[in-house]
């Protein structure tokens, strides 16, 4: 018996530590055709990958142990998600930031130029322009989104008739498609206020017009397809407020103000920090409403030097243009890279004081 153990767990090992020899194999060559070192017609790096991760799966399943048998299973059943993960996002991640440091085209690099491109970057002033404009996005977008999400939150927890209803057709924006609400709202700006401006104002004005007014429309539209999906959250946040605290305060003769505030925003301030984070990732990385909106269209007079005639586009869309307009993919992931380290820095920042408020309240 333990004759056959020993023998089962031997072969275990090999299976693994072969899999892992042979997935760790098939990576590099991936990564070094990837990246130019080696011919990229490697057409084995496929059925390698393969074999390797299975040789892994089989070595963990079938180890012979009782004590650490339900952590591998879990371990197997996690691996899928954890290597597309792995795949989609880390890896891109290291290999965008290498890429940052040369002078790739999109298919190969020549040369290594080291912070070339971050010293370049930094002399844009249409990215500065954009990083700006982008803060300023997010500011307002955290507050008016927040705020009306959380004021539809309250209507839909009452007990008016209908509220069902209202629930969806609040939420109802967040599903139509960025690129087709940007040409709605691009319609509706361009035809109906127009007729509007004429009637009451003696002339056709469009906010699509302006610098300064395209990016309020900008903000707008935001609203109204973001504010249902956060709506839900509160919601959700509301409903857990125990029904025998909101009786008590009402016995004790508490306003329905000092119920809002005293109660039911003090006990669901998680949530508020869960709907503050969404709102803030999801405003940095705003792309397909500008970009079916604006385009990034704007006029700009004298900033930093030079007149910008791309006055609304924001940090997504300027990272596009660079790359697909532009043709330099190594400049775009320079930007990009930029973009992670902001979005992750604010994004920490956030969590933190949100936590610290949540403590106070």
């Amino acid at each position: 018996m333990k004759g056959t153990s020993r023998t089962k767990r031997t072969s275990s090992l090999i299976c693994l530590v072969l899999g892992i020899i042979i997935t760790i194999v098939a990576i590099t060559v991936d990564i070094l055709a990837t990246v130019g070192f080696i011919s990229s017609d490697q057409w084995y790096r496929g059925p390698l990958l393969i074999l390797g991760i299975i040789g892994i799966v089989l070595g963990l399943y079938f180890y012979p142990t009782i004590k650490h048998h339900r952590n591998i299973i879990n371990f197997l059943f996690l691996f899928p998600l954890l290597f597309a993960f792995f795949v989609t996002v880390i890896l891109p991640l290291f290999l965008g930031l290498f890429y940052s440091f040369t002078d790739w085209d999109g298919i190969q690099f020549h040369n290594i130029i080291g912070f070339g491109n971050y010293t370049r970057m930094f002399k844009d002033p249409q990215l500065v322009w954009s990083i700006l404009i982008t803060f300023l996005f997010v500011v307002f977008d955290m507050i008016l989104v927040n705020l009306v999400a959380f004021l539809l939150a309250l209507l839909c927890t009452s007990k008016l008739p209908g509220m069902g209803f209202f629930r969806a057709s609040f939420f109802l924006p967040n599903l139509i498609g960025g690129i087709v609400l940007g040409y709605i709202w691009q319609f509706i700006f361009a035809n109906v206020v127009t007729i509007i401006t004429t009637k009451y104002f003696d002339r056709a004005y469009s906010l699509l017009s302006d610098t300064n007014t395209a990016l309020a429309a900008i903000v707008v539209v935001y609203i109204w397809q973001y504010a249902g999906y956060i709506m839900l959250i509160y919601i959700t946040g509301l409903n857990t407020i125990p029904g025998d605290v909101l009786e008590a305060a009402a016995i004790d003769g508490a306003s329905p103000l000092q119920t809002l505030f005293n109660i039911k925003i003090p006990m669901i301030a998680p949530t508020i920090t869960i709907c503050t984070f969404l709102t803030l990732t999801s405003s940095f990385k705003q792309f397909d409403v500008n970009l079916a909106l604006t385009n990034g269209a704007g006029f700009v007079s004298n900033f930093m030097g030079e007149i910008l005639s791309e006055g609304t586009q924001m940090l997504a869309l300027n990272i596009y243009e660079t790359a697909i307009k532009s043709n330099e993919y190594a400049f775009a992931q320079a930007k990009a890279f930029l973009f992670f380290v902001i979005l992750a820095c604010v994004s920490i920042i956030q969590v933190r004081i949100s936590n610290k408020k949540e403590v106070e309240l």
